[in-house]
């Protein structure tokens, strides 16, 4: 079997040999070099063309950045960033650069605490031979769109339907090249559709309440963090917070937001089955479950769940997918209504909405 060839830039001493001593744990993984700066990390990742890259993003001499734009320009690599909780909003300017992933370090400083992340490292290594490379190029070199005016920010302060639409709630889920899934449909709509958006992207906690805020600022809807007690209703966003699971209770007439700790069986966190199924409960067949890029399995279970109660499936095709495998297993149950491209999906979910809005 091909082993996985990694070079690991990092300017800490201390980081480099904690994450060197991670990887090369893996039986299937081979360290063929490290760098402790952009300059050298560049000339490392040019001589040698491993299959993966990890990055810190604060370097001297050469950023995270502009390492990252050469690599994604010259010699594209798949790279998972490894950075501090603190960075998080430069976490996800990295993954809209062409970032695969990231791993969050648990600590600022040089602590032993940095072994704490080994299985996340490794989970997301090995899924690099799955990456779809040529889709995380495609999406680097896209037009970022343009933020929506703020006047058209049509946030409702009440659970009210402004006009009829045949939905009350589009449930996303997503992993490994979600956040710029999730961004590009979105952004993508010049006005808020008359239903609720809930969405779990694989995240650990302290970055989805940044993703959130970012999402905010780049789209008509009103997106934030959920929080337990937030009404679910139309013009609305809300990103399951990282750690836990967002799930859903009727009350007075209204639905609401559970934020549940993770169960020992739920191995993806925040659960799109978790999701997914207690939308399927609060909102039967006015439920529609999107399943985008990821690893794994998770979101398998809820679509089976939402198409029982009446609801509608989409999963998105394997040629936008960055990685295929969540999808994959979403079409395998034979429950989903239509696969389709991450670009398509926004007119898709308009249609089925059944309301007449604008898209770019």
């Amino acid at each position: 079997m091909r082993k996985i060839r990694v070079v690991v830039i990092d300017d800490s001493a201390f980081n480099r040999r904690a994450i060197i001593k991670m990887l090369e744990s893996m039986p299937e993984v081979v360290v063929a070099g490290y760098a402790n700066d952009g300059e050298e990390g560049i000339r490392k990742v040019i001589d040698l063309k491993p299959d993966l890259v990890t990055l810190d993003l604060e370097m001297p001499k050469m950023d995270g950045f502009t390492l990252l734009r050469i690599i994604m320009g010259y010699c594209p690599t798949p790279v998972i960033v490894i950075s501090a909780k603190s960075d998080d909003e430069k976490v996800f300017k990295a993954l809209e650069l062409g970032a695969v992933d990231f791993v969050a370090k648990p600590s600022q400083g040089i602590s032993e605490e940095l072994l704490t992340i080994t299985g996340d490292i490794q989970q997301k290594v090995r899924g690099v031979f799955s990456l779809n490379m040529k889709e995380i190029i495609r999406r680097e070199k896209m037009e970022v769109l343009a933020p929506p005016p703020i006047a058209r920010k049509k946030a409702q302060a009440e659970p009210r339907r402004v006009v009829p639409c045949r939905l009350d709630v589009v449930a996303i889920g997503s992993s490994t090249g979600g956040p710029p899934a999730i961004q590009r449909i979105l952004s993508s709509f010049r006005e808020a559709l008359p239903l609720a958006i809930v969405i779990s992207q694989h995240m650990p906690a302290g970055f989805t309440r940044t993703f959130a805020e970012r999402l905010n600022r780049l789209s008509v809807f009103e997106v934030k963090e959920a929080a337990d007690g937030d009404t679910v209703w139309p013009g609305r966003v809300l990103i399951a917070p990282g750690g836990h699971n967002m799930v859903f209770e009727k009350s007075s007439g209204s639905v609401v937001v559970r934020v549940r700790k993770p169960s020992p069986e739920d191995r993806y966190i925040p659960s799109v089955d978790a999701m997914l199924a207690s939308c399927a409960d609060a909102f039967g067949p006015r439920t529609l479950g999107v399943v985008l890029t990821g690893m794994g399995n998770d979101g398998s279970r809820g679509v089976r769940a939402v198409k029982g109660a009446g609801g509608q499936v989409l999963a998105e095709a394997e040629s936008s997918a960055v990685v295929f495998g969540m999808p994959r297993e979403a079409i395998a149950t034979g429950v989903v209504d239509k696969v389709i491209p991450l670009d398509l999906i926004a007119r898709e979910i308009r249609m089925r909405c059944g309301v007449a809005t604008d898209l770019d």
